[in-house]
């Protein structure tokens, strides 16, 4: 009695048929019909699967393109760390966007929560690409150069020759002597070399090229220490503000002479050099247009322990004193103003630094005269160092040079909001609380001043003199005013770091560009009074001088053996297949 087939018969069978119709499909084939169920990964799964990709050189490339997009803001938007007065000027010009600008921390960039997560992440990327590929490298650095391939004249670049011995010669030693004579010449030419003989064939198998994974291991690792250099050394760096004005003397020291100081995280500010800088003079040229063509601002620098030395800054040549680089970030006019009372007594007295608002010098000042007279005193001033009146009866400057200076004031009497220990702008004076004496919404005229000049303040609170800083002032009218500068003072403890690592970057990118990776070898098979000498190479990758490469160790080797032994070789011919 016959039994049915069953269905995994019938399945078997189909199989059976179905290779016996296409003999070159696999047995594992599977149909686009078929049904692929992926394995569950699960968490453990996942966490390895995230790994590889985060430490994939393709993710670490990504990471480095968006931290070189997310450094762009910082160079667009005024940043705390380096200019606090212009992130202030960005809020008052801009009530409504700096707040927005501000919650996306795009005025403390380099410092912002997605700043440092894509600084982190291509830390940790690069540290996972970098680790494994140095462990295989020193790896293949110990390795033995490979076997020789049994069939040579399947590579490529493979040339071949044939050597006619003398009768009675021993062919096996004079294989063997050509393959000592291409093992110094590979050796001599920087190439590992390893002998491989056996079956009447001597063969030595040369590598060289692995100062090419090397230096792409040093960039890799270099744009490591580029960021730990920055990250580490950022810690150790502050930057500080200061506006000097002319015969004032600036003091290393955060208590007292900086307008602002950004201490990095392990900066000690009580450890600071206190070296000193006075502004002796400030030198401009400008053009018969009103563009200025030169700064120039004269110091005299002294470190402790040391005599005083006359320095120089200009707008692209920082001073270097103590480890720090001092720039020259802004220059303006410092009127000197003097404050009497009824009584004639000076109330006082000091150079105020005016912000310029324009090209041409047109500058705003506060002057605050807190005690000495009934009331404490309030000034909005402008300066116009070459006056011009508009059409609308506004004054302006038309030149930025002292041609025609004139100081205007608007007087303010009442509370400065000085005393409820809230901080208050200098260049600023806040109105709200404060009576306005002259201007014209009051009916009585600004104060208008030339140097040398003096007004009486209304509601007879006194006198204001505008002060000329000239010995002459009739004859040296550019000197009537002084000046002032703005400097940035920036310690960077990784720079030097840095410069470091970005040299060794460059350098290694060009071992890891310009160093061949190849393989060669020489086989030599000795038949009767017949020698047969094979040359090959295999490059890994792009050598388009390979060819050339094994040309001429061909005819090196041969001119040697020539030379040892009196015996040219006969044929030189490149393979074919």
């Amino acid at each position: 009695m016959s039994r049915p087939r069953s269905d995994s018969t019938d399945e078997v069978t189909d199989e059976a048929a179905d290779a016996a119709a296409d003999p070159l499909r696999p047995s594992d084939h599977v149909d686009g019909t078929a049904e692929i169920v992926s394995p569950r990964l699960g968490v453990v799964g996942w966490l390895r699967w995230g790994w590889r990709q985060l430490t994939s050189m393709r993710t670490a490339l990504v990471l480095l393109l968006l931290l070189a997009i997310a450094a762009v803001p910082g160079s667009i938007v005024p940043q705390r760390s380096a200019d606090p007065n212009g992130v202030t000027k960005y809020f008052q010009d801009n009530p409504s966007m700096a707040p927005v600008l501000d919650k996306l921390q795009l005025f403390d960039v380099y410092t912002s929560a997605w700043f440092s997560a894509i600084y982190i992440l291509l830390f940790i990327s690069l540290i996972g690409c970098v680790i494994p590929r140095v462990k295989h490298h020193l790896k293949a650095l110990r390795a033995r150069p490979p076997r020789t391939p049994a069939r040579l004249s399947r590579l490529a670049d493979h040339r071949s020759s044939l050597v006619e011995l003398a009768p009675g010669a021993d062919g096996e030693a004079a294989a063997s002597r050509a393959i000592d004579v291409a093992t110094a010449q590979l050796r001599a030419g920087g190439y590992r070399v390893q002998r491989y003989d056996g079956r009447g064939a001597f063969s030595v198998s040369a590598e060289r090229g692995y100062l090419r994974e090397t230096g792409n291991l040093l960039f890799h690792i270099a744009l490591l220490g580029v960021l730990i250099a920055v990250g580490v050394g950022g810690g150790f760096t502050y930057t500080g503000q200061r506006v000097i004005v002319q015969g004032t003397t600036f003091v290393n020291s955060v208590g007292t002479d900086y307008s602002s100081f950004n201490p990095g995280r392990f900066v000690d500010p009580d450890a600071l050099i206190p070296y000193t800088m006075r502004l002796d003079r400030f030198d401009v040229t400008y053009q018969t247009s009103g563009q200025a063509g030169d700064f120039v601002a004269h110091l005299t620098t002294t470190l402790p322990g040391h005599k005083a030395v006359d320095d120089r800054i200009l707008v692209n040549h920082p001073l270097s004193i103590a480890g720090e680089r001092v720039y020259l970030m802004g220059n303006g006019y410092a009127p000197t103003v003097t404050v009497r009372n009824p009584a004639g007594q000076v109330v006082f007295h000091d150079s105020i630094p005016f912000l310029p608002q324009d090209n041409n010098m047109t500058s705003l000042g506060v002057i605050k005269v807190p005690d000495g007279l009934a009331k404490q005193l309030g000034m909005v001033a402008f300066f116009y160092p070459t006056q011009f009146e508009n059409r609308s009866g506004a004054f302006t400057s038309a030149y930025p040079a002292l041609v025609n200076p004139v100081l205007t004031l608007d007087v303010y009497e009442g509370d400065l909001g000085i005393n409820d220990g809230i901080p208050r702008s200098v260049y600023a004076l806040d109105t709200s609380g404060m009576t306005q004496l002259t201007g014209r919404t009051t009916g009585t005229a600004s104060i208008e001043l030339a140097p040398g000049q003096t007004a009486d303040l209304p509601a007879h609170l006194g006198s204001i003199t505008f002060d000329d800083a000239s010995p002459q002032p009739a004859k040296d009218s550019s000197q009537s005013v002084k000046r002032f500068v703005s400097l940035s003072i920036h310690h960077d403890a990784s720079g030097p770091w840095v410069l470091g690592f970005a040299a060794l970057a460059l350098v290694s990118l060009m071992l890891a560009l310009f160093v061949p990776r190849r393989r060669m070898w020489v086989k030599a098979r000795a038949d009767g009074t017949v020698l047969t000498l094979e040359y090959a190479g295999l490059a890994r990758g792009e050598d388009p001088t390979l060819g050339g490469a094994v040309d001429a160790l061909a005819q090196k080797h041969g001119d040697a053996l020539e030379a040892s032994s009196g015996v040219q070789p006969a044929v030189t011919s490149p393979s074919v297949d």
